[in-house]
């Protein structure tokens, strides 16, 4: 389970860091917009190396792929904290997508390889807590560091927790061990796959994902209906289409064809995605609610916020070890109801309505994503093959950071442009602002129902009934 100490890595700089974007932006004589691409940059760079890199562990290991990842998150962490400009500093973080990649696409691969097909889930649940939890310990642990002794240390910090999980990996993760022949003949066939590895189809994919990305980032500070941001979206149409063309026709597709035609395959795809859109649009919206509609303190949303990922990680654990119990359909069918009940309580918010409501909410969200999680990403790798982790857990995150960029950008757009129609710019905290968020809530409340109507169609993974239970039915 040591590859899930990533997710904690990412998460804890992740979402700490934006804290200091004033502090940055004033020390290096920049604005916080142009700071914004240490945020967009990363998610840009993973998704044009995911695809790439889960095949590239497929085929020649991925804890192969894991250590180089942690060596390249070492190097990052690096030079982000020795950046002496904006250009070194944002080309550090964009590194550090790439390294996400990998370290991403070969921990998912790794735990899936470990577990055997009924005991993933449980598996899931404990990476879903890791994964959760950092955002938690981004805040409670990163902030003061920033406060005390600057940014460049939460970089530091970060490092000295990389060179400890690379020490630590590099003795747990098993080697491969086989006669020189049979090493030999593996390296042999490792070199001729990636020869053979569908490169036009495997770039088509990565473009097509990080062009969607793009246009989803600059929308709302170019216009949705500008040459480069339409741009974008028409680059990422045809770059889907040469994708799909290549799975298809490829002799060797980054991708099988057949697993489009699986609802195990693809269903969870569209959960995760549409899940992402909700929880991380509520997520952004959130504060944003608080202070404006009710009028409350930065400090006291960030307490009241912390609630909703502390229920994820809760959560995450338990549910792997319920849908066992009630199978991986009804547990993903109970997250996207909660998630999506959570979109539409934000929705419903009225001036009167107390912070034991927000409470609510906010518990559902992160008990909806705690509960589907773990239930989409077992039954996901159940339909692939042993050999084609690494492709799989990329097609997941990749679905999740779609999903997660598109709520952010769409769902304050839809707030934003309320905000402008009814010239409120300037407005005092209070009802007219609170109304402006009712409706990108519940655009995130319906597409929370797309991700529960896909999760209606997943089946649970079948499992040996057990003695007492063929006792019982005699």
């Amino acid at each position: 389970m040591v590859p899930v100490g990533r997710t904690v890595r990412l998460n804890f700089t992740f979402t700490v860091f934006v804290v200091a974007l004033p502090t940055v932006a004033a020390q290096f004589h920049t604005s916080v917009t142009v700071l914004t691409w240490t945020m967009v940059g990363p998610l840009l760079a993973y998704g044009l190396a995911a695809p790439i890199l889960g095949k590239t562990g497929d085929i020649y290991g991925h804890r192969r792929l894991y250590l180089y990842g942690l060596l390249g998150a070492i190097v990052s962490a690096l030079l982000t904290a020795l950046a002496h400009n904006v250009d070194m500093l944002l080309f550090a973080r964009t590194l550090d997508g790439v390294q996400g990649a990998a370290t991403g696409t070969a921990s998912g691969a790794l735990i899936n390889s470990v577990f055997g097909r009924e005991e993933r889930v449980k598996a899931m649940g404990w990476w879903s807590l890791v994964g959760a939890g950092g955002p938690v310990i981004g805040v409670s642990l990163g902030a003061p560091i920033i406060a005390a002794f600057g940014w460049r240390a939460l970089f530091w910090f970060q490092l000295v927790l990389i060179v400890a999980a690379l020490c630590v990996v590099s003795i747990v993760l098993p080697k491969r061990r086989g006669l020189d022949h049979e090493e030999a003949e593996e390296k042999a066939r490792a070199r001729r796959e990636f020869k053979e590895m569908d490169w036009i189809g495997s770039w088509s994919l990565s473009i097509a994902v990080m062009a969607v990305m793009l246009g989803l980032s600059i929308g709302p500070s170019v216009g949705w209906t500008s040459v480069w941001c339409v741009g974008t979206f028409v680059l990422s149409v045809l770059m889907t289409g040469a994708f799909v063309h290549r799975i298809r026709t490829a002799e060797h597709p980054l991708i099988p064809a057949e697993y489009f035609h699986r609802r195990n395959f693809v269903m969870p795809m569209v959960l995760r995605g549409a899940a992402n859109f909700a929880y991380f649009g509520a997520f952004f919206l959130f504060p944003l609610l608080m202070e404006q509609g009710y009028g409350y303190s930065i400090p006291h949303v960030g307490v009241l916020a912390i609630a909703r990922p502390i229920t994820f990680s809760l959560c995450s654990p338990i549910a792997g070890y319920v849908a066992v119990r009630i199978g991986e359909r009804v547990s993903a069918i109970a997250g996207a109801t909660f998630l999506t009940a959570s979109l539409a309580l934000f929705a419903l918010l009225q001036p009167s309505s107390g912070a034991w409501i927000v409470a609510i909410a906010l518990a559902l969200s992160g008990l909806g994503m705690g509960v589907a999680l773990p239930s989409s990403s077992s039954v996901m790798a159940n339909e692939v093959k042993a050999n084609e982790f690494g492709v799989m857990s990329a097609a997941q995150m990749l679905a999740m950071q779609v999903g997660e960029v598109a709520g952010i950008q769409v769902l304050e757009t839809v707030q934003q442009a309320l905000v402008r129609r009814r010239g409120l710019m300037h407005a005092k905290p209070g009802p007219a602002l609170l109304d402006t968020f009712h409706l990108p809530f519940l655009v995130g409340a319906c597409v929370g129902a797309l991700g529960l109507f896909a999760s209606l169609f997943m089946r649970s993974i079948p499992r040996e009934r057990t003695k007492k239970a063929l006792v019982s039915d005699r």
